[in-house]
């Protein structure tokens, strides 16, 4: 007979007895880590895919309005051409009266437009002179190398976000 000291021992020094308990823990952390890493995976991609499609209503949000804005502005511009149409025409008559001659009044609306024509272009010209000074160029340019990269970055992340 064996005492119970020996079975135990018999127990611990058997190799198939001993790596069962040992397979069995292991499986278990194992499993429940993949499982908890799987929820994570899982929580990730509900919170960046909330993330990503807020992002994709906001810049479709923003095309339809920069499309809104063009349309306004054409608008505003017609708009601001009939209102100048119409002053232009009323001064005219309040001119034709005050001369008595349609001749003139038309001579001075010409001049006003005229002198008006020409500070404008020397407006222009001031402008652009002022753009021309090497520190606005170098400012200039270092502002278009910086929308350049970051156009090429968001075309290259659009491109992503298309593959698979």
């Amino acid at each position: 007979m064996q005492s119970p000291e020996s079975s135990s021992d018999a127990a611990a020094g058997d190799p198939a007895g001993a790596a069962e308990p040992s397979q069995a823990q292991a499986a278990a952390p194992s499993s429940s880590m993949l499982d908890e890493f799987g929820r994570l995976g899982q929580a990730f991609k509900q919170l960046f895919g909330a993330q990503l499609s807020l992002l994709r209503a906001e810049l479709g949000l923003a095309r339809r309005a920069i499309s809104w804005m063009l349309v306004a502005a054409l608008a505003a511009t017609v708009a601001g051409v009939g209102l100048g149409l119409t002053l232009l025409g009323l001064i005219g008559v309040l001119l034709a009266k005050w001369f008595g001659s349609w001749v003139g009044a038309l001579a001075v609306l010409a001049l006003l437009q005229l002198l008006f024509l020409l500070v404008a272009v020397m407006l222009f010209r001031r402008c652009m002179h002022w753009l021309s000074l090497p520190v606005t160029r170098s400012e200039w340019g270092s502002t278009m190398r910086d929308i350049q990269r970051k156009s090429s970055y968001k075309a290259a992340e659009t491109s992503r976000e298309g593959d698979p």
